[in-house]
């Protein structure tokens, strides 16, 4: 089959035929027929309910839901659940399918792609000098955190794994009827162990836990995708005369990131301690990978001098091998290789420095990474010399291209807190050192001048006499293990230390100030600052200062020469969660918009270079969405080459815990900073002015609507509180991070991830909608050709083009009539009416607003894939909805036996799986 011809769906309908009877099969065996024509039968209503939306058959299903027995409830609700499961697992392999089909059918290069993204570049005249500087300043750094919002057991997503491998199997590879019949084995037992597996954490995640889990996307999919893709890139540059000079010289460009374990901001379980486990655990996958790579190559390189001319320094390399075996005398890449992995495990112990003992040997360890690049060089050379090119361009590049990107650290862990604790750590360190001065009282124009002087000066004002509180304490604790682990692992390894809730120029001094206290900051006439110093604006008031802020910070003569040491470049947070739930979703999208134009402009005022950090969740509500067209929204000289983005909960799982479609998913995010940084889109537009002012206007409504229902609103608090199971949630195991950052009921204080997560499971999903249709019905009220000039926006504005896509997506998994049952747990009925009135009058607002605009006839009519992906989950979701509903209500009124609370637990986990981006 062509891409152009037949049914391309047909082989994922029959996975999920196949994967749904290897399921219903278990749950016959397992639970037995009764239990088995129960779920069957709800399955078979559910989808009558689907098809034709008749109040009889939504009575029938209602009547199979409501009162059955606890028992029957969870294995009614683990059944719908796994389905879900099961239906992702085949999707995920369907368009990877899909993929590969197009590129073998010799199709054009796919959107999102790097062969595409060059053909452009080329097309467009960029020259091969430009692309090479382009690439020596590149950085793509997905940056995995540990937010609470991915509900699966890693025991769960290994099951997964094991599934999807059988699964490709079946439909890539032509078996025998022994093997199929194996094969089919094989997913049974897979399915019946998920069943019989806990989908439930037993205890509350621990950050240790964490810490595995984000390294586990290391060994599925990282340590070998990323150089991967590397060469992949250095490949299609060399096959274009025009930029095979490109090719040569290729640095590494694309890097893993990582906050888990250094994320302190609210999560009071991250210390000192777990971030040291961190950064000693990342190393350790690091050589864990390079001494198995160098085993493999050990055992390829048999290689004969009697058959083969190798260079002088591998015959030097290979002497120094301690190899007893006589038959190894005439093989020296394997005695090479040998030397080089005694060293590299010296190496691995060295820095482990823990009680192990050492490996046996007395090969020394490398006292760098370029040391063991040096000798994986020598390797390569000799190769090459004596025409076995073809050889080292196999496991070898690979390697090489991961110890280039990995290094002896793996991955750089970001540190991160809140402002107000490295203001509480200043104000103790000068009261405790005798200064007289207190710090609260200063104003900020006295703050900034007194952290100036403080900078510039030699002396520190931490003394070992002194007694600090337990939590300022605990602050200068984390800034000594940082500075003691740089010297260990490397600077590379803890980089970046980011500033949540900037609002001041002070709030970055004071931090300068605490890395001076461990020597991460050198005072003196030309000061030196080892460590990224980052602001993370979040809220609506944030976004609209950070350009004031930078422009401030810029100004200051110490600052300038600090960032000098920093190669004159800059990093910027912009926070997407706590901006939605400030401002709304048109508000918040407008506000970060015009937030980058601003720190463009002042960033080219002063000549710093821009690195821009997107902290974007799973949902559009916390800035989810597809990376390529996100990439491409941004605003002119936004990218600029660099460009740092947050991969949380959920979708790190669904993006990276298959090989192939996590290279796909990093292809994309390069692609995009590609094009967004070489074809910049925006500047071509002749009506920027006038659509920025249409945006300004619009966003004004938007944020009045929003800000009158969630916090000007008196009932709405409750309404949340009662109509979403924000609390259940937080109860959850899923997470080591507190649901609030203080004990406090308020909207304010909660976090983004349960916010978004809650009305995600509720369906109502206000987060990436609410507000956006008044804001058109009032445009459109006060302007006549209101609704052609946002047509036209949308027609030929890349940022409206994603905004709308994204919000699209959001009302196809909204659904009201769910809603109104989530609704009906309000116990005060006149506040419920109150505010459920006010969202479904929005949403119809809403709904009309995006149809008129996008002049489709219905949702994600450009995006028929999702369309029908959603269309065939609702039966699935409509009864873990249902029964969350019952639960709900039953736990809430007294009933608090386990069993209910394992349902809730359970549906949540469900709909979570669903809906896919959730949180």
């Amino acid at each position: 089959m062509t891409p152009a011809t037949g049914d391309k769906d047909l082989p994922l309908r029959e996975d999920i035929r196949f994967l749904g009877r290897l399921l219903g099969d278990t749950l016959r065996a397992q639970e037995g027929e009764e239990i088995y024509q129960l779920i069957e039968g709800i399955r078979q209503t559910a989808i009558r309910y689907r098809r034709q939306e008749a109040s009889s058959a939504r009575a029938l299903l209602e009547q199979c839901l409501d009162g059955l027995s606890a028992q029957h409830t969870i294995a009614v609700v683990r059944a719908f659940s796994y389905f879900s499961h099961l239906c992702n697992i085949a999707e995920d392999l369907h368009h990877n399918r899909r993929r590969i089909v197009y590129s073998q059918a010799g199709a054009p290069p796919r959107e999102g792609s790097v062969a595409l993204a060059l053909q452009r570049i080329k097309r467009a005249g960029i020259s091969a000098a430009t692309l090479k500087d382009f690439f020596s300043r590149a950085l793509v750094s997905p940056v995995l955190t540990a937010h609470p919002t991915e509900v699966q057991r890693k025991s769960v997503l290994d099951c997964h794994l094991v599934i999807a491998k059988r699964l490709e199997e079946r439909t890539r590879v032509t078996l025998t009827p022994e093997e199929q019949e194996a094969n089919e084995a094989s997913l049974r037992r897979a399915i019946l162990t998920l069943w019989q597996t806990n989908e439930l954490r037993t205890i509350k995640l621990r950050v240790h836990d964490e810490i595995e889990n984000g390294l586990s996307y290391y060994r599925y999919t990282f340590l070998r995708e990323v150089p991967r893709l590397e060469i992949l890139m250095a490949d299609a540059l060399a096959a274009d005369p025009d930029y095979a000079e490109v090719a040569q010289t290729l640095p590494s460009f694309l890097r893993m990131g990582s906050w888990i374990g250094g994320d302190r901001d609210g999560n009071p379980f991250v210390t000192a301690d777990v971030t040291a486990h961190a950064v000693k655990r990342h190393s350790a996958v690091a050589f864990e990978f390079y001494l198995e790579q160098l085993c493999a190559l050990r055992g390829e390189l048999s290689l004969s001098s009697r058959l083969v001319d190798v260079s002088h320094a591998l015959r030097q390399l290979a002497d120094k091998a301690h190899e007893a075996a006589d038959s190894r005398v005439e093989e020296p890449y394997r005695r090479a290789l040998t030397h080089i992995h005694a060293r590299l495990s010296q190496t691995a112990h060295h820095l482990r420095q823990d009680a192990s003992p050492p490996p046996p040997g007395s090969a020394a360890p490398y006292a760098s990474v370029p040391d063991f690049m040096a000798d994986l060089d020598i390797l390569r050379d000799s190769l090459q010399q004596h025409g076995s090119g073809l050889l080292a361009g196999g496991r070898l590049r690979m390697l090489r291209r991961a110890v280039s990107s990995f290094g002896f650290h793996l991955a750089p862990l970001d540190l991160r807190q809140h402002s107000e604790f490295h203001e509480r750590c200043v104000a103790e360190l000068l009261e405790q050192s005798g200064t007289g001065i207190h710090y609260s009282t200063l104003n900020e124009e006295q703050r900034i001048a007194l952290l100036i002087q403080e900078l510039s000066s030699p002396r520190l004002l931490r003394t070992p006499f002194a007694h600090y509180s337990e939590a300022v304490q605990k602050e200068l604790d984390t800034f000594q293990i940082t500075a003691q682990l740089q010297q260990r692992f490397g600077a590379q390894a803890l980089p970046n230390y980011i500033i949540s809730k900037t609002d001041s120029i002070s709030d970055l001094l004071e931090v300068v100030l605490l890395l001076k206290e461990v020597g991460l900051m050198q005072p003196g006439p030309l000061p030196l600052l080892h460590m990224n110093v980052i602001p993370l604006f979040e809220t609506i008031g944030d976004l609209r200062g950070c350009g004031a802020i930078m422009d401030g910070l810029f100004s200051l003569p110490l600052y300038r020469q600090l960032l000098a040491s920093r190669n004159h470049t800059q990093e910027v947070m912009l926070g997407y969660s706590d901006s939605n739930k400030d401002g709304g979703f048109l508000t918040a999208n407008w506000e970060l918009y015009k937030a980058e134009k601003a720190l463009v402009q002042v960033f080219a005022t002063h000549g710093i270079e821009l690195r821009l950090f997107h902290g974007r969740g799973g949902s559009v509500g916390r800035g989810g969405g597809p990376s390529y067209y996100g990439i491409l929204a941004q605003p002119a000289g936004s990218v600029n080459a660099q460009i740092r983005l947050t991969e949380q909960g959920e979708v790190i799982a669904s993006k990276y815990s298959d090989p192939g479609i996590g290279r796909r998913n990093l292809e994309t995010i390069v692609a995009a900073t590609l094009e967004a940084t070489l074809l910049d889109r925006d500047q071509e537009l002749t009506d920027r002015e006038r659509f920025y002012g249409i945006m300004e206007e619009m966003s004004g409504y938007s944020l009045e609507r929003y800000r009158q229902l969630v916090y000007e609103n008196p009932d709405f608090n409750r309404f949340f509180r009662e109509a979403t199971p924000v609390s259940e949630i937080s109860e959850l195991n899923i997470g080591s991070r507190p649901a609030s950052r203080k004990k406090s009921q308020r909207i304010e204080d909660l976090r983004a991830i349960p916010w978004v997560f809650s009305w995600g499971q509720s369906r109502i999903i206000i987060p990436g909608w609410y507000g956006f249709g008044t804001a058109v019905s009032r445009f459109c009220a006060s302007h006549p050709e209101g609704l052609s000039q946002l047509q036209h926006m949308h027609q030929t504005w890349p940022f409206l083009q994603s905004l709308l896509s994204n919000m699209d997506m959001v009302l196809a998994k909204t659904d009201l009539g769910i809603a109104a049952r989530y609704a009906a747990l309000v116990t005060d009925d006149a506040v419920r009416d109150h505010v459920f009135s006010r969202i479904e009058e929005e949403f119809s607002l809403t709904v009309k607003a995006l149809l008129d605009i996008t002049q489709q006839k219905d949702f994600l009519e450009s995006n028929p894939t999702l369309a029908r992906s959603i269309r065939e989950r609702r039966p699935y979701l409509d009864p873990l909805n249902h029964l969350q509903v019952d639960l709900l209500r039953s736990f809430r009124s007294g009933r608090t036996e386990e069993s209910i609370k394992r349902a809730i637990y359970l549906t949540i986990n469900g709909v979570a799986a669903g809906l896919r981006n959730s949180g």
